[in-house]
């Protein structure tokens, strides 16, 4: 992984957007009931990412598996898994270790570009933090003129982006985006191994890695992040809590292949969380190799053609996942404000 994280000319960094983003990034103010914050499905706790297999987002409370809805609730489940926003900054990295931040796919459907347009998505978003009190295109408006209430944030936001009238919603989304690219695990394990440090792993882990290429499974999780950032098509197991298949891409069931740093911190796996271990993960790999139906409604046919190059064993699946674990890397910012500017709950209704 680079030691260094690019910025959009449009959004250098900086120390104070950096701790304004985290406030933000923290603060239940920006949801459209006021109980919800990016950090409720994004904690620390659980790598920035949340052990629930789909998300609960507004009208919930508690966090990671002790999450779960108020009463009454009218609010659907989220349709997706949350991925760790640990190392986001370097979405759409290359095998060379090339990317861009202002066109870097976001979320399990590439649909959006760059972390500034991200952040920016859950806000409008019914299911995820706006609620049905206020409208999809209303929602941004309400809450920056929230924010322009709170002197504290008048202040702060002045002071990162450098005039009086700064409290914008792109600026919002920028000063989340700074932050975001400060959450980084660029030396794990196997980034000293491959910086030159034999004794950075074990002989079985580098044979895990031999055989991880050998299998296959290099050909889509490739690159610096183990990602190709494509879509492809798997047929992975519905969620049984979803009344609605998620079709994925333009309705063909591909969905993008998903970085395998920290995966420890990460579980459970795929789009929809369907797969708890990375044991099972392996053995559905296997599975939909040899053509055996694990999703009805995606015949092996649809599979992409790259999954029926693997050739996994279940002798090979063990050292695998030994080398796997090398990507784990505990060392990101894990400190939590003692308090937010709006003056609300840190994190939302987490407690």
């Amino acid at each position: 992984m680079p030691k260094e994280v690019k910025y959009p000319a449009n959004n250098p960094s900086s120390p104070e957007k950096e701790l304004l983003g985290k406030l933000l990034f923290y603060d239940p103010i920006l949801s459209g009931n006021k109980d919800i914050s990016c950090a409720s499905c994004h904690h620390p706790s659980t790598g920035y990412a949340e052990f629930l297999d789909i998300s609960i987002g507004t009208n919930g409370h508690g966090l990671g598996s002790e999450r779960a809805f108020g009463t009454p609730n009218d609010i659907p489940l989220g349709k997706r898994n949350a991925p760790t926003v640990i190392n986001s900054a370097f979405n759409g990295m290359d095998t060379y270790g090339v990317y861009d931040p202002e066109k870097a796919p976001m979320f399990w459907d590439d649909r959006v570009q760059s972390l500034e347009n991200q952040a920016l998505e859950p806000i409008k978003t019914l299911e995820e933090m706006r609620g049905n009190t206020h409208g999809d295109t209303e929602i941004l408006e309400v809450v920056v003129d929230r924010l322009r209430q709170i002197p504290e944030y008048q202040k702060l936001f002045k002071e990162a982006f450098g005039n009086s009238e700064a409290i914008t919603a792109e600026n919002l989304g920028r000063a989340i985006a700074s932050f975001e690219r400060t959450l980084v695990t660029n030396n794990s394990r196997f980034d000293e191994y491959m910086r030159g440090d034999e004794t950075a792993i074990y002989a079985s882990e580098k044979e895990g890695f031999e055989l991880f290429k050998k299998v296959g499974c290099a050909t889509c999780h490739n690159g610096p992040m183990f990602s190709d950032y494509k879509p492809h098509v798997l047929g992975v197991p519905k969620n049984s809590k979803l009344k609605l298949i998620d079709k994925g891409v333009g309705d063909t069931f591909a969905f993008r292949t998903p970085t395998l740093r920290n995966l420890r911190y990460t579980a459970p796996y795929m789009h929809n969380g369907s797969i708890k271990t990375l044991k099972q993960v392996m053995e559905f790999y296997e599975d939909i190799a040899s053509g055996k139906v694990r999703n009805p409604e995606v015949a092996p046919e649809r599979y992409d053609p790259l999954v029926r190059e693997i050739k996994l064993s279940v002798k090979d699946m063990s050292q695998i996942i030994s080398f796997m674990n090398t990507l784990n890397d505990p060392s990101f910012d894990k400190e939590i404000p003692r308090s937010v500017p709006s003056g609300l709950p840190v994190g939302g209704a987490i407690q």
